[in-house]
């Protein structure tokens, strides 16, 4: 039987989702979980891999098991054996051609800035912090670069693995709550560090280091020492992974407020 859920998580306290010994990691501490409801050992496949520190609102994950347990008890059963920073919101079951990963279609990731003179308290390691003033229209306009199918050499980890640069970004918004400066980008799917790395390029330009057209320059450029830094993990949400309408599988009726 296979098994996915819905997971939750406040990643700063994790070295990331990937099982790494002798660290705690998302992926270690749902197995375990899990293996305890299950009665068996068990491994999870996720929609995505996040680092150290990154959190996510609606992860998916799927696993293999012999064992029968109702949906609720999934969801119960794991999340009394979860630690507060963890959570299963949904379980179901799904047929075999259901991967977490490869049958995904798109992803969502929200960047959140905090962008104030003053450092946080209450928001701290779960927003970045930027003390500089951000002009939101520069970003946007800069932004505007990024959306379609582009080779995004420019902005990938040099530790990337993908085989390809190529992804297509459907969607990048950037908009002001207050204090707060709000990255939403969606996309088929993303590189190692491709959403911090643009997350950075668009400070840049929000600041007024750069003009928004520089953007288009660094993406052409296909190469990663052109960029700026990589912008912290501390601000960087999954938000939600979306999958072709025929595994029906819950989705959120609106949009998740992460701060």
């Amino acid at each position: 039987m296979r098994i996915a859920f819905g997971v939750e998580y406040e990643g700063s306290s994790f070295c990331g989702w990937q099982s790494q010994r002798g660290v705690p990691t998302v992926q270690a501490t749902l197995e375990e979980a899990v293996s305890k409801v299950a009665n068996q050992p068990i491994t999870v496949i996720t929609a995505g891999r996040t680092d150290a520190g990154v959190h996510a609102a609606a992860q998916v994950v799927h696993f293999d098991t012999t064992a029968s347990r109702l949906e609720h008890n999934w969801i119960f059963g794991c999340n009394m054996n979860l630690p507060p920073e963890v959570v299963v919101l949904w379980a179901q079951p799904v047929d075999e051609t259901f991967h977490a990963r490869f049958s995904a279609v798109a992803r969502h990731y929200r960047y959140v800035i905090l962008n104030r003179r003053v450092r946080p308290a209450i928001a701290n390691r779960r927003v970045t912090w930027y003390c500089h003033p951000l002009s939101v229209s520069r970003m946007r306009e800069g932004g505007a670069h990024l959306i379609g199918e582009h080779d995004f050499s420019s902005f990938r980890a040099k530790a990337c693995q993908a085989k390809s640069p190529i992804r297509n970004v459907h969607r990048l918004e950037v908009r002001r709550q207050e204090d707060f400066v709000v990255i939403d980008i969606s996309a088929n799917a993303f590189l190692h560090h491709m959403v911090r790395n643009i997350a950075g390029v668009l400070m840049a330009v929000g600041k007024g280091e750069q003009p928004p057209c520089w953007v288009e320059e660094v993406l052409q450029a296909r190469c990663r020492a052109l960029g700026s830094v990589t912008a912290r993990p501390d601000g960087l949400y999954l938000m939600g992974v979306d999958y072709p309408d025929h595994f029906n599988l819950p989705r959120l009726s609106r949009p998740v407020t992460v701060w």
